[in-house]
């Protein structure tokens, strides 16, 4: 016994001896309790994150089968006169009847669903694209894709070309402005959104696609295969002409074109030009800063190009930026049902401010604004926000431009490439030049 007692004393000893030596033990042995403490609270927090977190996922696997809970946070940014469990209850519905269990994809549901809501809209302008889709939609402003070369567009609820761009293979086979498509190979087209006729006749270089058209007033389709190619599209082309006349034609409003025809005007000039054609014939359109940098060639700076109208009546306008180079030179603009969007916005202005002629046909009359919208996974929305209007504030969207001198192209005049538009065109620039 007092063994042990002397063993204890010995133990104690170990301790400080000394007031302050005390103190600083005492201290010492305060902040171990802390830490063990503070360890024991921290470690049980790190288990319940953990445990919330292993919650979180199961839930979200859990809700797989029942989607509505993954968007229940945007539920407070929904219209409230709108019923979404309709839509819910149509999913989940599905999920438990459908046949074929192996083709029920969530993400192209959801993708078919945003695609019937943009569709909802009547509105063939507007639409849905998937990530694919958008990467494609990005390469044709871009000058080089694979495919047949054409614009398409909505004409009447119709799948119509709007333009075959020149030198390539849908003009080579024969399309021409205005054909309506009825079929895409074996696929009748009378519910095809643009974006997936595009999907459709696009295609890589050597295959071939089958189009069947109706054209102009003929009561017979006509079937017309195009062997698919790399379209390479040089936007603005230069010829001199006798007389002093240049020949300016651009294709397409796209990022090199300010570019191209800014060398087309310098070679012109050297030329000592005295009257220029523009022919903006087939040209589908493309960029309004391009069509605003084209018209600045020709007007004053400050003069009205565009204006854009939003859905409240509310207008904004897009005014030349200075160069106006060639605002003294006489002009004729060529037109046809090829000319939409832009082509028409630079027709237009130039007709309302300087007064140039249009000679050719009515042109496409695609007056609307779209906006690009980018959605989180790489898909988007094309939405459109305002309608354009010219100078003078006409309206370009489904009227066109109806030219100053009406000129058709017949069956007869494509056959023996004759161009009788071309012809006029130049007859009244020689007159203006005099």
């Amino acid at each position: 016994m007092e063994q042990e007692q002397n063993k204890d004393i010995q133990e104690i000893r170990i301790a400080p001896k000394t007031k302050k030596q005390t103190k600083k033990f005492f201290l010492f042995v305060i902040v171990i309790v802390i830490a063990f403490y503070v360890g024991v609270a921290w470690g049980k927090g790190i288990t319940e994150q953990k445990s919330e977190t292993s919650q979180k996922t199961a839930n979200f696997i859990k809700n797989l089968s029942d989607p509505t809970d993954i968007f229940s946070n945007a539920d407070k940014d929904k219209p409230e006169e709108v019923d979404f469990s309709i839509f819910w209850d149509a999913w989940v519905r599905i999920d438990k009847r459908y046949i074929d269990k192996d083709k029920l994809d969530p993400q192209a549901r959801m993708y078919g669903a945003i695609s019937g809501m943009v569709g909802a809209l009547e509105d063939p302008y507007s639409g849905f694209m998937d990530p694919e889709e958008t990467k494609d939609f990005g390469t044709d402003m871009e000058g080089s894709f694979e495919g047949i070369g054409a614009e398409l567009g909505m004409k009447d609820g119709i799948l119509t070309i709007i333009a075959p761009i020149e030198g390539m293979p849908a003009e080579k086979a024969g399309l021409r402005a205005g054909d309506k498509i009825i079929k895409i190979n074996d696929d009748i087209t009378s519910d095809i959104t643009i974006d997936k006729a595009v999907k459709k006749i696009r295609g890589k270089k050597g295959t071939d696609v089958s189009l069947t058209i109706l054209r102009g007033d003929e009561a017979v389709t006509r079937e017309i295969t195009i062997t698919r190619g790399r379209i390479e599209i040089k936007s603005a082309i230069y010829e001199k002409k006798d007389g002093g006349i240049a020949y300016i034609k651009i294709k397409k409003f796209a990022d090199d074109t300010s570019k191209e025809f800014n060398k087309a005007v310098s070679l012109a000039i050297a030329d000592n030009t005295k009257g220029i054609v523009l022919d903006l014939r087939n040209n589908p359109g493309g960029f309004l800063n391009i069509s605003v940098d084209i018209v600045s060639k020709f007007v004053p700076k400050g003069e009205v190009v565009v204006w854009e109208q939003k859905g409240d009546g509310s207008k904004t306008s897009y005014k030349a930026r200075g160069g106006g180079s060639l605002s003294d030179m006489p002009m004729v603009i060529l037109i046809n049902e090829g000319s939409a969007s832009a082509s028409e916005i630079v027709a237009g202005a130039l007709r309302d401010i300087n007064q140039t002629i249009l000679i050719g046909k009515k042109s496409f009359g695609k007056g609307s604004v779209q906006q690009l919208e980018s959605l989180r996974d790489g898909s988007s929305l094309r939405i459109t926000i305002a309608k354009w209007l010219t100078p003078l504030e006409k309206s370009i969207h489904e009227v066109g431009l109806e030219p100053d001198i009406e000129v058709g192209l017949t069956n007869e005049d494509f056959e023996n490439k004759r161009d009788p538009q071309y012809d006029r065109a130049m007859e009244e620039i020689k007159k203006l030049i005099q």
